[in-house]
């Protein structure tokens, strides 16, 4: 038996969610049986998909949702040794027992930190890789724009469009992010979707029109996106984080999609898995040779993952939001 701490949902937000909503409750973790295997957390990853879940989908009072990076520490297991690194979806515990169904070995490139595998050679990355390049379509040379740039999924969406030589346009909601897309990454154009009028500096940001737009916001933002798609332009549908704690901008642009002939698709990471083997190749190859660069903001004990989460709403994060469990 082992302590161990899990967050908990023990009452459902009402808005944006605030630290009342959740608890860290301390348990005991079985040692692992026969063909079983306990797990060690060392990273947990907090997303803006998880907001929507804490309204219906999330029980309440027991481990939340969520992924994470672990180490095997004890291992009664055929296939599984002490010392694996693990990928998992087990949620947010410090400890956990496992028969092994969902856990993925990870032999990480010693080249690169063990933390991009949760970002951009992870779910994210994946989920930009194949909402850009299949659910996008998007052609070498094409005008795109991408909402929330400076985040997890949106900096890599920006970084793979410069690649197939597009000219790409990012909005984000802080200066620091504008500097860092525009002097780093290298965009196009940037706005700051706080300061500046968006419809208006989308539209001058873009005199060529829109191919593809990544959404990753909804309300306001694509609003401004439609009129400006381009005949046959493509909107791959990541996210609505303007949508996720009630309330939201109305869009009164969607006619836009029929005289245009705009595609609009919704995806989810997990339909891409035909394209894992060339997303690892490329991925690793753009990591290590700097052409795609990132941002990663870590906070250091288990217990503050409800701090991360409710700091996805209010900019805390600099790309990917990771809580750091043990090393």
């Amino acid at each position: 038996m082992s302590a161990s701490r899990q967050i908990h949902l023990v009452r459902r937000p009402h808005g944006v969610p605030v630290p009342a909503d959740f608890a860290v409750v301390e348990v005991d973790t079985p040692d692992a049986g026969d063909g079983q295997v306990q797990v060690q957390n060392l990273l947990m990853s907090v997303d803006p998909y998880m907001r929507p879940r804490l309204t219906a989908d999330q029980p309440l009072d027991v481990a939340m949702i969520g992924g994470g990076i672990g180490r095997v520490v004890q291992s009664r297991h055929a296939r599984l040794r002490e010392g694996d690194l693990v990928r998992h979806g087990a949620g947010m515990q410090e400890r956990f027992v496992s028969d092994g169904k969902g856990l993925a070995v990870l032999t990480p490139d010693p080249a690169l930190s063990l933390s991009v595998y949760m970002h951009a050679l992870g779910g994210t990355g994946i989920t930009a890789y194949g909402g850009l390049l299949e659910t996008g379509a998007l052609k070498d040379g094409e005008q795109v724009f991408v909402s929330t740039a400076g985040g997890a999924v949106g900096s890599v969406v920006a970084q793979i469009a410069k690649l197939k030589g597009c000219y790409v346009v990012g909005s984000t909601g802080a200066d620091d992010k504008v500097a860092w897309l525009k002097d780093e990454v290298g965009l196009d154009a940037v706005i700051n979707y706080k300061t500046q009028p968006l419809a208006q500096a989308l539209a001058a940001a873009t005199p060529k029109g829109i191919d593809v737009y990544f959404e990753n916001v909804g309300g306001a933002h694509l609003d401004a996106a439609l009129p400006r798609m381009n005949v046959r332009g493509r909107i791959p549908v990541c996210g609505m984080i303007s949508t996720y704690n009630g309330g939201g901008e109305g869009v009164r642009n969607l006619f836009a999609l029929i005289y245009g002939r705009v595609r609009m698709e919704g995806f989810v990471a997990s339909d891409f898995p035909h394209l894992n083997a060339a997303f690892v190749e490329d991925m690793t190859g753009w990591l290590k040779d700097g052409r795609v660069k990132y941002q990663e903001t870590i906070l250091d004990g288990f217990e503050r993952a409800p701090e991360g989460l409710i700091g996805l709403f209010s900019g805390l994060n600099s790309g990917k939001m990771l809580i750091r469990v043990a090393s």
